[in-house]
């Protein structure tokens, strides 16, 4: 994985390099559930830092993270669909997100930067009260190069593809789905999300790899993938 990243960090710096000063480098990482995407986004990020703060010491980061979690829909929104039941149950799917809401994210982001252009905020999700928190991730005008990362963002349905046709490179993560599971079963347990394993492998099988088979079934064309293998560092 390493390597990968190695290769994939010079990549983005270099593209950065050739971005307009006016201009968002703007990459989207998707994958299924439990195929490392979120560790892939952070490390790009704290990676391409890295190197802007060596050649530019004292300035503010140059690269930030948006996380897909924060538009989940709110469990009032879940609980007012026809069959709450069975969306709480499936939360995770794409049917379970406000993807307009994201697009208009990604359209603000897209437009030119100028000296007027403001900081712009997205929402979190808080895993304690499992809702989305508005506001709770601050966007600097200096952020000029942004990794998205959730399980849709190369979704060959509108609204998400309008997205991702605005991203400069779509990037996916690669994992076998058994290796996924054993993941998500861990994850769910530390998380609370499921009381035992027996209970977080039914939730996996039931949800999250069918979630999985869609994203993966229905991708567009990426500009990487990465391949993710059995290694405690690349779980999110």
């Amino acid at each position: 994985m390493e390597e990968q990243v190695n290769r994939l960090v010079g990549k983005t710096w270099a593209k950065f390099l050739s971005t307009p000063p006016n201009a968002r480098l703007m990459i989207a990482i998707s994958g299924i559930p439990g195929s490392g995407k979120t560790s892939l986004a952070g490390t790009m990020t704290e990676r391409v830092n890295q190197l802007y703060a060596r050649e530019h010491p004292g300035l503010p980061p140059i690269s930030t993270c948006v996380p897909m979690d924060g538009y989940h829909l709110t469990r009032a929104q879940l609980a007012a669909m026809p069959d709450p039941e069975h969306a709480f149950a499936r939360r995770g799917a794409a049917f379970t997100f406000d993807p307009d809401k994201f697009l208009t994210l990604v359209k603000t982001l897209r437009e030119e930067l100028m000296p007027k252009t403001k900081t712009v905020y997205a929402p979190s999700f808080d895993h304690a009260v499992k809702d989305p928190v508005e506001n709770d991730i601050p966007i600097l005008p200096t952020s000029r190069v942004i990794f998205f990362e959730g399980n849709y963002l190369s979704l060959n349905k509108e609204p998400w593809k309008n997205a991702a046709e605005l991203m400069d490179e779509l990037w996916f993560v690669e994992v076998d789905f058994e290796t996924a599971r054993k993941r998500l079963i861990r994850r769910h347990v530390r998380a609370g999300i499921a009381k035992d394993e027996a209970e977080a492998d039914k939730r996996v099988r039931e949800n999250d790899l069918v979630n999985g088979r869609e994203i993966v079934d229905c991708r567009m064309d990426v500009q990487e993938i990465v391949i993710s293998k059995e290694d405690p560092a690349w779980e999110h």
